[in-house]
Parts: structure tokens; C-alpha cells; sequence
């Protein structure tokens, strides 16, 4: 019986294998070199199984080539030598790793890679000892939690593979993990300060320690409905209401300490700003309709926001070390890197909810002074033309022209696109650019576009960007900018831009930010990852 368990369970541990391995990258895996230079008087176990023998294994297994060879590579490094176990029994790391998934199940509720063999195993010398595993099922359970770190780390670290990206509108494309590696250095290190090199975005491993943070409050009921029956709160009010606001404030870590008082006071004051700026509302001190429908949404949305957005930065790559501009969608900001660490924001306004930008990724290439504004054929079809047959002087008035069989603006200061523009070529027509309306950029909601992205820095962002040229000063630009002719300037070196859509993150002062849903690709991921 013990025999067919064993089977049993090995051949589970295979099969929720091939899910991920069909699913998951298929780049063609080199052969390792055998490192024989590990024998059994300096090896960390002493434990070595026949080459043989693996082989056979992985003939019985119905895995692809790439996850036999993953598995292959990683026991011929060690020259076939026992990962999870030493001469003592069950190895630290294994222990370690068990509790890594463990917690990764926890909080994600994603049970997908829940082995019941070797759970049961593991609970077993757990409660009993390594002394309750059979000498004859201790290679099976040896090769069966390597492959369960491969399905976990494939689902942890890449994301779900049953969420296509591309159906939720991202097109950024999904990074690449190097499980090997990981496996590697994680028994190396034995499973510990895995945070140092688990190959996820730094804001993933903040954003679970605040997921933690927010199941904690859940556990303990703390996070109630506040029934308010006035349309606005602000300084100088007091009653009941003050107090349960208060509560609420310190739990979102607003309100450093905790007292009964219940009139508004300048204390209250600061963490109502703090809380609303958090959210991206204006932060004016009031408690109105906005900010009383933020406190009062439930704590269960807020967990799966947070787990939506962990998803998402399951996706992208670890930090880049260079160059680079992050828009970041619902926050209505572009964030500008060098070298890898911020420099400055600058306010931008996206597509409206039925012109949506763009989340994908790109290299910037050119600043373009004075440009033309080539009317788009939506607009062209559904404004610019009925507007001139209803006018036929709306061309010139708009300082407009025929070129090409369209219609483009000509460079100045009515302009759509402002003074300058800046190219990253792509298949949707995005860029950033300039824009004559810079009274938007002083509201908190700010998709008013037709899916480009208007910035509110336009020189500082091109004195940034062609600052290795010591050429263009800051005279230079702004008389290219005033011209009146359009100039394409190549940059020396491309720079990528990243459009994403991040609905909650951790900011540079460690506090938890969240934004609107505005075109609503949580709700869509909300339900295919918990409906």
C-alpha cells in the first residue's frame, strides 16, 4: 500500500508539473556540466543517488523535454548528490522551503500547487520525525520537492499562467525566471534571507508585507463600517463619529497613536491629509464624499487589490539598474529613473475610460521639437471632417493643412501636442507630449486624452534626456521648442518606457498607496483569480 502511495504521489507531483512547464518559458535549456569535483568525503549530505536511476525516473514521467532537463541540469551540477536531505535527515532548507510555500498558499489563497503527497510526508516528519520516512520513499520524496519548487517557484515568481496577460490588455512582456539559479543559491543559502534573492520586483516583497499587515486587521474584526450621516467632517467637529474615524485611521498606520478623543483637532487634521493623499485625493483636510468612501470600503477589497497588484508584479522585471520612465496610469504620474533610482515625477493625463492608453513597454528614441500634430482617423473622421464641411474656413482658423491625403496641425503654440514631443516607436501611436491645457493637470482625476500621455514637465524632461549632448543647453531647447519648424533629435541612447497600471503599491516613504480601478482591469482579474 505504502508502495502504491508513493507512486501515487510522485506521479501528482508530475502532473501539476506539466501545467506549469507547458505554460511557463520554453527556451531551449543547455546541458550542465557534471561537476565531479563533489564527491562524498566534502559533500555538504554524503547522500548520493545512481545517475541510472534518475534516468529511468524521467523516462516514467509524462513532463516536457525542458522541465526533464531543468530537473537533469540541476542534479548533475551536484553531481547527483541529495538536495533536501543530509546524513542527520531532513535538510534545513527543505524545511525552510516548506514553509515558504506554506505561507505563499496562505496568503495568496492560491492552492493550485497544494501537493497532497508530499504534504502528508512532510506533516509526518513533521510530527514523527525523518525516522517515519521509509529509507525506500526517501528518493522519491527527495526528487518530488525539487519539482515541487520548480511548480512553486514557476507560479510564485512568474505569475499565474492561467491569467494571459495579453486578455487583460498588458503587453508588456512577462519576465523570465531563472528557477535553476534560484534552487541553486536557495540550497546553497538553506532556504534562509530568501528575500535577497527571490527574482521578483522589489514592490511584490513590499506589498506582501503589507498584505500581511491588512489579513491581520481582517483576523481580529477591527475594520467595521462607519455609519455617517453628515456629508462633511472637518476641523472643529467632535461626537462619536471623531472616534470611530480615529480608530479606522490608526489601523491604515495614518494616526500614530491612539486616544478617545472626539473633536477634530489639528492632530486628526494631518492624518486625514496624510490618508487622503495616499489615495490620491485632494488632500484638503475634509472629510467628504470621496474620503468617507475610501475609509468605508471593505477590508476583503482591499486584500484583493493588493493581491491583484502583487500579480501584476509577478510580471514585470526586477528593478531595473538603468535609465528609465515608469507612467504609471491610475496614479497619474511618470516617474523618471537614473541609474536606477528616482530623480523627479511630473503630473501626466492618460486616455479616458473609453480611449484607453496602453500598458506596454518601449524604447525612447527621438525628441521632437515644434511638432506636427497628424489628426488621427478617428479624429479625423468623427471631428476634424464633419467640422469642415459644417466651416470650410475650420483648416485655417486651426491653423491646420492637407499633407499626405490627411490633415495635420501645423508646429505652435495651439498645437495639441505642445511644444515637443518624445518617440518610442510601437504599434499603438503613444508617445508623450506637450500640451497647451495645462489647467487639467491641477485636477486629481486626470484621463482627459485620447491615449497619448501629456506631461506637465515637457523641458525638464527633454533637458534630461539630452543631457550627455552638451550641445543642446537650455537656450537651445527652448528656442527649438519656439521655432515653428519641426526638428527630430536621435538620441544617444534609447531610453525605456514603461506604461503600466498599478492600482496600489508602497511608496519611497514605506506607505501603501491605493488608486481607482479607472479602466477597470482589476475588476477583470478580480474574477478570473477568485470568482
Amino acid at each position: 500500500m505504502k508502495r502504491i502511495l508513493s507512486v501515487l504521489g510522485i506521479v501528482y507531483v508530475h502532473i501539476i508539473l506539466i501545467s506549469g512547464c507547458r505554460n511557463g518559458n520554453s527556451q531551449h535549456l543547455q546541458k550542465n556540466t557534471r561537476d565531479t569535483a563533489i564527491t562524498i568525503q566534502n559533500a555538504f549530505s554524503g547522500l548520493f543517488f545512481d545517475s541510472v536511476r534518475m534516468e529511468n525516473y524521467l523516462k516514467q514521467r509524462a513532463v516536457p523535454d525542458t522541465a526533464k532537463q531543468l530537473f537533469r541540469n540541476f542534479y548533475t551540477q551536484r553531481n547527483f548528490q541529495y538536495a533536501w536531505f543530509d546524513s542527520s535527515g531532513l535538510a534545513e532548507q527543505a524545511q525552510n522551503f516548506w514553509s515558504l510555500q506554506s505561507n505563499y498558499i496562505d496568503y495568496s489563497g492560491d492552492s493550485a500547487i497544494y501537493n497532497v503527497y508530499l504534504n502528508r510526508w512532510m506533516d509526518s516528519i513533521s510530527s514523527n520525525g525523518v525516522s517515519s520516512l521509509p529509507d525506500s520513499t526517501r528518493l522519491g520524496v527527495e526528487w518530488g520537492l525539487t519539482f515541487q519548487f520548480f511548480r512553486y517557484a514557476n507560479r510564485a515568481y512568474s505569475g499565474r499562467r492561467s491569467l494571459n496577460a495579453a486578455d487583460l490588455e498588458w503587453f508588456i512582456p512577462r519576465k523570465k525566471a531563472n528557477l535553476l539559479s534560484m534552487l541553486d543559491t536557495l540550497v546553497k543559502e538553506k532556504g534562509k534571507e530568501i528575500s535577497r534573492y527571490e527574482p521578483v520586483n522589489q514592490q511584490y516583497q513590499l506589498l506582501r508585507n503589507q498584505l500581511k499587515r491588512y489579513y491581520d486587521i481582517e483576523r481580529d474584526s477591527a475594520w467595521n463600517p462607519i455609519e455617517i450621516n453628515q456629508k462633511k467632517i472637518r476641523l472643529g467637529d467632535s461626537g462619536l463619529i471623531i472616534h470611530k474615524i480615529r480608530r479606522r485611521l490608526l489601523l491604515t498606520g495614518d494616526l500614530n497613536s491612539s486616544d478617545t478623543i472626539t473633536l477634530f483637532d489639528d492632530t486628526l487634521l494631518q492624518a486625514v491629509k496624510r490618508f487622503q493623499s495616499r489615495y490620491g485625493l485632494a488632500a484638503d483636510g475634509i472629510l467628504g464624499g470621496s474620503t468617507l468612501r475610501e475609509l468605508n470600503k471593505p477590508i476583503s477589497d482591499r486584500i484583493r487589490q493588493i493581491l491583484v497588484n502583487m500579480e501584476r508584479m509577478r510580471w514585470v522585471p526586477e528593478q531595473p539598474m538603468g535609465d528609465y520612465i515608469l507612467v504609471n496610469i491610475p496614479e497619474f504620474k511618470a516617474h523618471v529613473y537614473e541609474a536606477g533610482k528616482k530623480i523627479f515625477d511630473m503630473e501626466v493625463v492618460v486616455g479616458t475610460t473609453s480611449n484607453n492608453t496602453v500598458i506596454f513597454t518601449g524604447n525612447l528614441k527621438y525628441v521632437v521639437f515644434s511638432p506636427y500634430w497628424n489628426i488621427p482617423p478617428g479624429i479625423l473622421k468623427n471631428e476634424v471632417l464633419p467640422a469642415i464641411r459644417r466651416n470650410p474656413s475650420y483648416l485655417e482658423r486651426n491653423d491646420m493643412e492637407w499633407y499626405n491625403g490627411g490633415i495635420r496641425q501645423r508646429p505652435g503654440d495651439r498645437n495639441p501636442l505642445g511644444l515637443v514631443k518624445f518617440l518610442f516607436p510601437n504599434n499603438y501611436s503613444i508617445y508623450l507630449h506637450d500640451t497647451p491645457s495645462k489647467t487639467l493637470f491641477k485636477q486629481t482625476k486626470r484621463a482627459f486624452s485620447h491615449g497619448c500621455i501629456r506631461i506637465s514637465e515637457p523641458v525638464r524632461l527633454a533637458e534630461w534626456l539630452l543631457r550627455a549632448d552638451s550641445t543642446w543647453t537650455s537656450e537651445r531647447i527652448f528656442s527649438a521648442m519656439h521655432s515653428g519648424k519641426e526638428k527630430y533629435v536621435t538620441l544617444k541612447q534609447n531610453v525605456p518606457v514603461f506604461i503600466g497600471y498599478f492600482t496600489t503599491w508602497v511608496d519611497a516613504d514605506g506607505r501603501l498607496n491605493f488608486r481607482d480601478d479607472i479602466y477597470g482591469h482589476d475588476k477583470k482579474m478580480i474574477k478570473k483569480m477568485f470568482d
